[in-house]
């Protein structure tokens, strides 16, 4: 069957954040906003899930309405479940690694930082989440311009790619992966905890009520941190690279 032709409460449409609904650490623009919830949204259920955390989602998304506009929000991978704007439960990846385990990884990252040369390093380069880690070799505090500038060095220099091989053969006896997303960072977390921990949800509260699952994300190469529930079986799933990309292929699917 056509997904036009599917009900609202049959289709579940579910979307990254950068490079999806909005450009790279940018903010989702009216023309699209308007899209998206007079169009899109009347016709099928719609969730986020993206692997920053809730207020960064707020910062992008015209803050907290999303609550309210999505039926899901699914900020750090899923490990944190909003449905209907309440929060309805939570992972912890400090009790599940335990502390002894975490300041070793800690200690191994910030002896890595501070002997790595990287054109800029400004502040934070390790911030912690609910269900996950976030390291960023540059420190995310900083600018737009040096965020974009460490972005076109790392493609050339694979500065994430080589720390990450580090850290894999450093902790090869602990449960982590690690994924690239966005452009100056990347998440760590228990195998499993990728965006896929979502639809452990979806399953478990609705089950058999969707007959499709699509998702739309742009980082969706082996590594990246869409690759896992682009390439689940249980998805429906689309590339894209920009907000426009996303409107054309809803527009196909849905016939708007």
């Amino acid at each position: 069957m056509s997904t036009a032709l599917l009900k609202r409460d049959e289709v579940l449409l579910l979307f990254d954040v950068d490079g999806t609904l909005t450009m790279p650490r940018s903010n989702v623009t009216p023309e699209f906003e308007e899209f998206f919830y007079t169009k899109v949204k009347p016709r099928a259920t719609i969730g986020i899930v993206g692997g920053s955390d809730l207020e960064k989602m707020f910062e992008q998304l015209s803050g907290e309405k999303i609550l309210n506009e999505f039926d899901f929000v699914f900020p750090e991978n899923g490990l944190v479940q909003i449905e209907g704007g309440k929060e309805v439960g939570k992972q912890n990846i400090i009790k599940h690694l335990g502390e002894k385990t975490l300041q070793r990884f800690l200690n191994f990252v910030l002896r890595y930082l501070s002997e790595l040369e990287v054109p800029i390093k400004r502040g934070t380069f390790i911030e912690f989440r609910n269900g996950m880690m976030n390291v960023c070799p540059i420190g995310r505090q900083c600018t737009r311009e040096e965020r974009n500038m460490f972005a076109a060095y790392d493609n050339e220099h694979k500065v994430r790619e080589q720390m990450i091989g580090a850290l894999k053969k450093e902790f090869a006896d602990v449960d982590l992966t690690y994924s690239i997303g966005g452009q100056i960072s990347f998440d760590v977390f228990p195998h499993g905890w990728d965006k896929t921990y979502c639809l452990r949800h979806i399953e478990a509260h609705h089950n058999e009520k969707f007959k499709e699952i699509h998702f739309f994300g742009d980082k969706t190469e082996p590594g990246g941190n869409d690759y896992e529930i682009y390439s689940d079986p249980r998805t429906i799933s689309h590339k894209v690279a920009t907000p426009n990309d996303t409107q054309r292929i809803l527009t196909e699917i849905l016939e708007l």
